[in-house]
C-alpha cells in the first residue's frame, strides 16, 4: 500500500505530510493509517459518558459523518481517544487508552496489513500520559509511534 508520508510533530501535536523536492514524499502508509485511525475522533458508543456534556443531556457523540454511508457493516474511521483527553491520571484511564487505540486499529490486523499490534499507555510522570504503539509488518518491518504531548496538560 503506498500513501502519502505523513509525520507526527509531538511538540506542536499536529502531523503533516513530508515534501521532498517538491513533491510530496510517500511511503508505505501505515504511519498514515495509524494517525488517521488513532487520532480522528470515532463516534462514542451508547454507555460512553462524553465529557462537558451538560447535565441530564447526552452530549455529542462526534466520529465521522461518513462512516454512515459505509457499505461494510460496522466498518468506522476513528477512536474513542478523545473521550480521556481531559481524563485525570488514573489506572483506568490508562487502560481505556489501550482499548481504544487497540480498537481504532484493529482494521490493520483484519485487513492483513500487519500481523501484530501493541499498544502501551503509561503516566511517566504528574499530567502525563504516553501512548506507545508498535506496528508489526508482515514482512516483518517494525513502525514504533509515540504520542506523549496529545495529552500533556499545561
Amino acid at each position: 500500500m503506498g500513501d502519502v508520508r505523513t509525520v507526527w510533530y509531538n511538540p506542536q501535536q499536529v502531523a503533516d505530510y513530508v515534501v521532498e523536492n517538491g513533491l510530496l514524499g510517500n511511503d508505505d502508509g501505515l504511519v498514515s493509517a495509524a494517525l488517521i485511525s488513532l487520532f480522528t475522533d470515532g463516534r462514542a458508543l451508547d454507555d460512553d459518558v462524553i465529557p462537558d456534556a451538560p447535565a441530564g443531556q447526552t452530549g455529542d457523540p462526534r466520529g465521522w459523518w461518513a462512516d454512515e454511508y459505509s457499505s461494510t457493516a460496522n466498518d468506522a474511521i476513528g477512536s474513542r481517544l478523545w473521550l480521556n483527553e481531559s481524563a485525570k491520571q488514573l489506572p483506568i484511564v490508562l487502560t481505556q487508552d489501550q482499548e481504544r487505540a487497540r480498537e481504532a486499529l484493529q482494521w490493520m490486523l483484519d485487513d492483513g496489513l500487519v500481523s501484530q499490534i501493541d499498544v502501551t499507555a503509561t503516566n511517566p510522570r504528574d499530567g502525563v500520559r504516553v501512548l506507545r504503539v508498535t506496528l508489526y509488518g508482515p514482512d516483518d518491518a517494525v513502525t514504533r509511534l509515540q504520542f506523549q504531548d496529545f495529552w500533556e496538560r499545561h
